[in-house]
């Protein structure tokens, strides 16, 4: 299947700027994270975003992929000279990559020695809800292929370097002769004796066994900044597998993975908290403490506060994760209506109900219904 359009995986237009290509990726990497979609295409679509992401997201692959498309995030991009013309429809790379996709094999051979990138890995750190809202610093273990030290990555013994194929003659690949529809076609396929590198090896290294990179423990320090969301990633360069025939090694995105609080819910920088209150501290007004993750605030409570009213706390909220301020604390009362009262506490609101001009019959029961009622609305 073809890829899509990476703008269109985004959801922008070409001219997008990149705070909106930012900010349509927080939206879509959060939307179709595995930890919280669970649907059968989540991971794939999250890949896809992702992707799309780092194309978009950097000047230099974005500029090549305007011009070229998705062949410039090819590894070999670049390679051999020079790109085939783009008269033949969907075939972006020319009438070579039309070969490609009948006969299995391509008329532009590439270098098998030009250095490519590692591959990129993935490791998801568990925060509590006030370690992503506080951030951290933390340090990771994970396993990744890493470049043999015993043989800096030629994979030949020390002492010994390997050898120009002798049968592909450094090329990687080998022409091979096939029958199609349209007769017998030459084509190229990987040379089976180096394996498509080029390059053969006679001694091979004790440690990784000629293939220039080994299995290891890999430890890095990360600063999880203060503010981070659940699905949310940071992206290690360089942290990732080891390339080959000297690239770089890959990237390392760290995801992170909120654990959800017992008494606050959370979107972006604002904090939302439900405050119990007793109806008579809501009419006649009180003073109460309320819990932040910033700590303990006191909260005046005007005389005939409503239940469902909402204070705002300014800057008792989660840090902007790129700004330099907080948000803030959102408080919603709801008002307690009592139970088991007392005989003493139903005179009392009897002698209010008559005040207020509400008079009980000798049973009450529809007075407290109608409190409990209107405290409910309110």
């Amino acid at each position: 299947m073809a890829k899509r359009d990476y703008y269109e995986v985004l959801g922008v237009s070409k001219s997008a700027s990149e705070d909106e290509i930012k900010k349509a990726y927080r939206k879509l990497s959060k939307k179709f994270h595995p930890d919280i979609n669970k649907a059968d295409d989540a991971d794939q679509k999250f890949k896809e975003v992702t992707e799309a992401y780092e194309v978009l997201s950097d000047s230099q692959k974005r500029a090549a992929y305007d011009q070229y498309g998705h062949a410039s995030t090819d590894p070999n991009f670049g390679a051999g000279g020079g790109f085939g013309g783009g008269g033949f429809g969907g075939f972006t790379g020319g009438f070579d990559d039309i070969f490609d996709t009948f006969f299995g094999g391509g008329g532009r051979s590439r270098n098998a020695n030009a250095p490519r990138q590692g591959a990129d890995l993935q490791y998801r750190v568990h925060l509590k809800f006030e370690e992503a809202i506080f951030g951290k610093k933390e340090t990771i273990r994970y396993s990744r292929e890493e470049e043999c030290v015993t043989c800096h990555g030629s994979g030949a013994k020390p002492g010994t370097e390997p050898r120009t194929c002798s049968k592909c003659h450094g090329a990687g690949a080998v022409q091979v002769e096939r029958n199609t529809p349209f007769g017998r076609v030459m084509t190229q396929a990987a040379c089976d004796v180096c394996n498509g590198t080029g390059k053969e090896i006679i001694s091979k290294c004790n440690d990784c066994h000629g293939s220039g990179h080994v299995e290891s423990t890999h430890s890095v320090n990360v600063t999880i900044p203060a503010g981070v969301e659940d699905g949310q990633q940071l992206r290690l360069a360089g942290q990732g597998e080891v390339g080959r025939n000297g690239g770089p090694y890959g990237d390392l995105y760290v995801v992170f993975a909120v654990e959800e609080s017992d008494i606050f819910d959370r979107d972006g920088a604002e904090i939302f908290y439900v405050l119990p209150i007793p109806f008579v501290h809501a009419a006649l007004g009180t003073e109460v403490e309320v819990p932040t993750v910033h700590g303990n605030v006191k909260l005046k409570i005007p005389a005939g506060t409503q239940t469902g009213t909402t204070f705002r706390l300014k800057g008792k909220g989660a840090p902007r994760l790129r700004g330099t301020t907080n948000g803030d604390q959102h408080v919603k009362v709801t008002i307690v209506t009592p139970k088991n009262l007392t005989d003493e506490q139903k005179d009392a609101l009897r002698t209010f109900a008559e005040v207020s001009g509400d008079h009980l019959s000798e049973d009450s029961s529809g007075f407290f219904d109608k409190m409990r009622d209107a405290f409910k609305k309110g």
